[in-house]
């Protein structure tokens, strides 16, 4: 059984945190289904490798440079989306970017207003991702957000009205925007192409989306590629400021909050990382014999080393699990201590503590276990 270290632990927590990033960032996207495809595909290949398939183990390694450049190709945007958010770490060190909206009053009103008259709308919210590769065929607007100029935009007829409007940093950029469609299979009937763009969006980026159906005067919130229907418009504006509101700070989810929330994919990937690493762990690394040279310390004042016989030795290396790197790789010397010595001829001894080797390598042989040096004294000015 493999001996846990404090950084194998650290080892195990920052791949999980990692793995479960992707996996909330991905969870209802056509991506998920994609990355567990090929999440099953390796396992495969482990175990073709191990059990000696060494054909099948081939073609599949084959098969992995194949597969990884067509993922690139298909899910650029997607590696853009993950690489950003990556770099803003917001989600692993809690400090989100600011984020605007305006006027909830404004907008609850004019969506209730929309929903009364069964017109259809569907209003983004950018926060902090961007938008552009996601959005397309865009109108531009920079127009300041006001009740009437919604009413005008969606309504039937106008130019205008088929498509999503924009709102960031308080105002409507962009309207008649195209959004990406939601690839869940498992959403109710009544939801249409209106609701499915709502969701599609909020699947890829952290934007939130307003969508008014005209069809049932039904308005929903979708965050998260999660869809919420609002009864009244009290409760969508308090909703609105609870999300883009500077007051939203005061009410930051606690780190235990954040800790215990979606518990089960969390634990599962927490112990599906852990197994992983037993198995890694576990199985034995190479043993390898490797030449070090001789370095020497402690030498008295007034002596000078004039000779070394021989100048290296061999080590063997055992690397104790399949994690640590090749011990062929590593940068040793045996050194020992010449504190003891006398003038003349001397034999040291070397033992295997001579060697310090990094954690997870274990030295197992040293040969030869000794060497001999000769010590002059200085020569005294006469």
């Amino acid at each position: 059984m493999p001996q846990f270290r404090v950084q194998d632990i650290l080892d195990i927590l920052i791949m999980s945190i990692l793995i479960y990033q992707l996996y909330s960032w991905f969870r209802k996207s056509r991506a998920i289904q994609v990355l567990a495809g090929l999440g099953t595909i390796t396992a495969i290949y482990f175990i073709t490798r191990q059990t000696g398939l060494h054909m099948t183990s081939w073609v599949l390694q084959q098969l992995g440079t194949v597969i990884i450049v067509v993922i690139v190709v298909i899910f650029q945007n997607e590696i853009r989306q993950t690489l950003y958010r990556f770099s803003k770490l917001r989600e692993l060190v809690g400090g989100d970017s600011k984020q605007h909206c305006s006027g909830p009053n404004i907008i609850a009103d004019a969506a209730f207003a929309l929903a009364k008259a069964r017109c259809g709308a569907i209003i983004v919210f950018q926060r902090t991702d961007p938008l552009d590769d996601h959005l397309s065929n865009g109108t531009q607007l920079e127009a300041l957000v006001s009740a009437p100029l919604l009413n005008s935009i969606f309504q039937d007829g106008t130019p205008l009205h088929d498509g999503a409007v924009l709102i960031r940093d308080e105002r409507i950029v962009q309207a008649a925007c195209l959004l990406p469609l939601s690839d869940a299979q498992n959403l109710p009937q009544q939801y249409g192409t209106r609701h499915r763009a709502a969701l599609g969006l909020t699947e890829r980026t952290d934007a939130v989306v307003l969508a008014v159906s005209e069809e049932r005067g039904e308005v929903s919130l979708a965050e998260r590629g999660e869809l919420t229907v609002f009864q009244t418009a009290d409760h969508l504006k308090r909703k609105l400021e609870a999300l883009f509101s500077p007051a939203d700070q005061r009410h930051k989810r606690t780190l235990t909050r954040r800790i215990f929330s979606d518990l089960l994919p969390k634990t599962a990937i927490l112990l599906g990382v852990t197994v992983i690493w037993l198995l890694l762990s576990a199985r034995q690394g190479e043993v390898a014999i490797i030449p070090v040279p001789l370095t020497f310390h402690g030498l008295p004042n007034g002596m000078t080393l004039t000779r070394v016989s021989p100048e290296e030795v061999t080590v063997r290396l055992r690397s104790n699990s399949g994690l640590t790197p090749s011990p062929r790789l590593l940068d040793l010397t045996a050194d020992l201590d010449l504190g003891s010595v006398q003038e003349g001829h001397n034999t040291l001894r070397v033992s295997l503590s001579h060697v310090r080797v990094p954690p997870g390598m274990t030295v197992v042989g040293i040969e030869p276990t000794s060497v001999r040096i000769i010590v002059r004294g200085s020569q005294k000015t006469k």
